[in-house]
């Protein structure tokens, strides 16, 4: 597709991309805002991590949903990954774990996670279950699982100090201005997720694999009759984005470096976030990543206003993750789903 033929079929997309950064700059224009004091190395560097979790969420729900099957748990399977995480990194480390020790936690909170969404695609696809009340339920169970799991390891909803992620210096690389900092001397968990990103489109748009997955969301009567087993693709898809929102949660415990288990525990929201920036990126795994780092970006400015001294409520700044989400969700409402999603199919065989 040339860049002619997308502009004229992402018109309306595109003026409104144009006018939110036309309003952006007009008040940042009236109301004098130090955008040098606000958009910082340091700003970039959070914002990033901040957009991982989103990210690895994101990716494995459009993989469900490309497939047929709308994955709406998506905020529970990442409190389960944080709360797994956790409890692991304690169990294996204790009070003095290690680099090592964590990433033993995060690969045992995946794997666990793994078994989960096993069991969520069986009663999804064999069972035929509602996917949003599945989904919903999968939620609910988290938000239960998480402060349960940390009063029975630690007596309190909260974990204490665990260990977080140390930042991956490329000697050489990290020298260099503005970039370097950004990328080559971060959380290795960043550069993880990017590489999953650009992994995940090139498997969804360049091989055999993901025609099929992007067939059984489309048309799976075709896929069917090309000889291809529907069910088992649908099947990897939820698994992988249970897994994949499993990881986008132990993640999240990485960069925090504790468990949060009050409130809505330390997710906070971020898989519905995550459903939101896949939609943002049109079922694209580049897109979404970029989504996700919109949104990671809105969540860290609390901190940027108060480096520059800027006096807003922090009730206020803390919505603008959300006040993006209203926005995105009116300005991208035309996405188009994939045309079998929510849909059963059974085999004629």
């Amino acid at each position: 597709m040339s860049v002619a033929d997308y502009a004229a079929r992402n018109r309306f997309r595109l003026g409104s991309a144009v006018a939110l950064v036309a309003i952006a700059v007009l008040a940042v224009a009236l109301l004098d805002v130090p955008l040098g004091d606000i958009v910082t190395i340091g700003f970039v560097e959070r914002s990033l991590r901040a957009a991982t979790p989103i990210a690895l969420a994101a990716i494995g729900g459009l993989y469900a949903e490309k497939s047929g099957v709308f994955n709406i748990g998506l905020e529970g399977f990442m409190i389960f990954g944080a709360a797994n995480a956790a409890a692991a990194v304690w169990l294996i480390g204790g009070d003095s774990a290690t680099q090592g020790d964590l990433w033993l936690a995060i690969l045992a909170a995946v794997a666990i996670s793994l078994v989960y969404a096993a069991i969520f695609a069986v009663l999804l696809i064999r069972y035929e279950a509602d996917q949003i009340v599945a989904g919903l339920a999968v939620w609910f169970l988290g938000l239960g699982f998480g402060p349960f799991t940390a009063v029975i390891i630690w007596g309190n909803r909260n974990s204490p100090g665990l260990v977080g992620i140390d930042a991956l210096t490329v000697p050489g690389l990290a020298g260099i201005p503005v970039l370097g900092p950004i990328l080559f001397n971060t959380s290795p968990l960043v550069m993880l997720t990017a590489v999953l990103a650009v992994a995940a489109w090139v498997v969804l748009y360049r091989t055999k694999y993901g025609y099929w997955i992007q067939a059984a969301g489309e048309n799976p009567e075709a896929l069917d009759t090309a000889g291809v087993n529907v069910t088992r693709v649908r099947y990897a898809a939820v698994i992988f984005s249970g897994a994949m929102a499993g990881l986008g949660g132990a993640v999240l415990l990485a960069h925090a470096g504790s468990f949060t288990g009050t409130g809505d525990t330390m997710v906070n929201g971020r898989g519905w976030i995550g459903i939101v920036a896949y939609l943002f990126g049109n079922y694209n795994p580049v897109g979404a990543a970029a989504a996700a780092l919109l949104f990671g970006g809105l969540d860290m400015l609390q901190i940027q206003f108060q480096t520059a001294g800027i006096d807003l409520p922090n009730r206020l700044v803390n919505l603008f993750p959300y006040a993006a989400v209203i926005v995105v969700l009116t300005v991208w409402g035309s996405t188009r789903m994939p045309s079998a999603v929510g849909e059963t199919y059974e085999s004629e065989e």
